[in-house]
């Protein structure tokens, strides 16, 4: 999936703004569905997808799929999708919602090993430095998980709720509230 700002190819009309062929009705209609798990339960959105012209052949297809929040319908995320055609809206919008937790584990990784600490002026240095920092970041999170292991906190070793390695990062942690 893509975030997009630029015009999209929708069917028979030509290039169209994103944000113009979402205000139109969808021909499956607005769905209210889950976006996964959050941190105060169910994430939900309305979501529709519209079929854009690509030159896709089957069983491939490309979409704009939406997601509109329902606080504030005029609020809205577009994503560009190509997948297998027969991908249903309520599998489009389980793969849109795991985007939280990755960008979880990067804002983790900024705060615990210093992901965005990083002044390089190649591409080898800059791949080096994030290699390095992912791979810390994993060491910790191997090392949180048997460290819980060990305390016999069994469901937790496969939980968010443990407490950061960094003190930065643990005043904000779920574990220390």
């Amino acid at each position: 999936m893509l975030a997009v700002k630029a015009p999209l190819w929708a069917l028979a009309r030509g290039p169209v703004p994103a944000k113009d062929l979402a205000t139109a009705e969808p021909l499956e209609g607005w769905r209210r569905l889950s976006a996964g798990a959050g941190s105060k339960g169910e994430r939900l959105y309305d979501w529709a997808r519209f079929r854009l012209f690509r030159l896709q052949q089957a069983p491939w297809d490309h979409w704009l799929l939406v997601r509109r929040k329902l606080s504030k319908p005029d609020e809205m995320a577009y994503y560009v999708v190509f997948g297998p055609a027969a991908t249903s809206l309520e599998a489009l919008a389980r793969i849109a919602g795991r985007r939280w937790p990755v960008e979880e584990c990067f804002e983790a990784a900024k705060q615990e090993v210093g992901l965005d600490g990083y002044e390089v002026r190649s591409w080898h240095g800059w791949y080096r430095h994030v290699t390095l920092s992912m791979l810390a970041l994993a060491f910790l999170a191997a090392m949180r998980v048997n460290l819980a292991g060990q305390k016999g906190a069994g469901d937790l070793a496969h939980s968010s709720q443990l407490p950061s390695a960094c003190p930065r990062s643990a005043a904000s942690s779920p574990a220390s509230s």
